[in-house]
């Protein structure tokens, strides 16, 4: 049975009169007849007694009656879900998320996303860079957010923001009454790092820094969180350098300190997500960070061209 001839039967039926339906279609009736002995035929039955003014269905007529509005309306639910999965507005979009990165900017880009096209439905994955990484080339999400991203011939990295680095200290350390502080001031404070993953991140940008000024490091903790570095400066365990997001935790008892060295002066947010992936959500969600990137300061944030990488970075 094609759609075609379920409309066909639909009109007859309400109409019970070939006449007015061929007229209802706007066809001729002589191919409307044609139709309807077509799908008798196919059916093996037939559905409508003609009689001299009209038509009246058979009960195998009235039982088709019942399921054909149904079938018109399933197929027009797909038609109209099948257009709106190609222009981008439903579906599902799995995001790799990390640390930091859920405090500020990812969350405006997902709401605005969101606000735009509210049919698709957001799916995060807290995941480390390298997890992020493999997710992607394994397909089970389509873009991810990340510092320090290495360059892949089959990812594009796109720099969607680049945050200034500060100081978290408790309150009442002798730094927090400070404006501002360098890498010399930290010298032999304890210092709480996160967690070294296997591809280089903040730990090592934060060594290099302190390598690079010639600033011993004394390492506290190394925790895998920037909630829990920060729950720990809030117990005096030790300070912490993070990016200016961590600063939206307002934990009591934590203080913020903008941080001056050439050698850890920002970081870099970074999008990442399969070369030529023509996923029209994806599109569409990338039509919105490229927005949001042409909005910040700094002529490495333009959007890139189709297939390029903007810049390397994030973490």
């Amino acid at each position: 049975m094609e759609l075609k001839q379920m409309r066909q039967f639909l009109a007859v039926a309400e109409e019970r009169n070939f006449t007015r339906a061929a007229e209802r279609l706007h066809m001729a009736q002589p191919p409307l007849t044609r139709q309807i002995r077509a799908l008798e035929d196919e059916l093996g039955t037939a559905l409508f007694l003609r009689m001299p003014r009209g038509a009246e269905l058979t009960e195998a007529g009235a039982a088709l009656l019942e399921e054909a509005p149904n079938l018109l309306a399933l197929a027009q639910r797909a038609r109209e879900r099948t257009q709106l999965a190609g222009q981008g507005r439903s579906g599902r979009l799995d995001v790799g998320v990390f640390g930091s990165g859920v405090l500020e900017v990812i969350p405006r880009l997902l709401a605005r996303f969101h606000a735009l096209r509210p049919g698709v439905r957001i799916v995060l994955h807290s995941q480390t860079k390298d997890e992020q990484i493999d997710a992607l080339r394994e397909r089970r999400i389509a873009v991810g957010f990340n510092r320090l991203v290495p360059p892949a011939s089959d990812l594009v990295i796109e720099t969607v923001l680049r945050e200034s680095v500060v100081v978290a200290l408790p309150r009442r350390h002798n730094l927090a009454k400070r404006k501002r502080l360098t890498l010399a001031d930290l010298a032999g404070e304890p210092i709480i790092l996160y967690l070294s993953q296997p591809l280089p991140g903040m730990a090592q940008r934060v060594a290099a820094a302190f390598a690079h000024e010639g600033v011993p490091l004394h390492v506290e903790q190394e925790v895998e969180g920037v909630l829990t570095a920060m729950a720990l400066v809030a117990g005096g365990f030790g300070l912490c350098l993070a990016a200016a997001a961590s600063t939206s935790l307002r934990l009591p008892g934590v203080v913020y300190r903008p941080l001056d060295s050439d050698a850890l002066r920002d970081l870099e947010l970074a999008c990442l997500y399969r070369r030529g992936d023509a996923s029209p959500v994806l599109a569409a969600f990338l039509d919105v960070v490229h927005e949001f990137a042409q909005q910040q300061d700094g002529p490495s944030l333009r959007r890139p061209r189709r297939g390029r990488a903007l810049a390397t970075g994030g973490r």
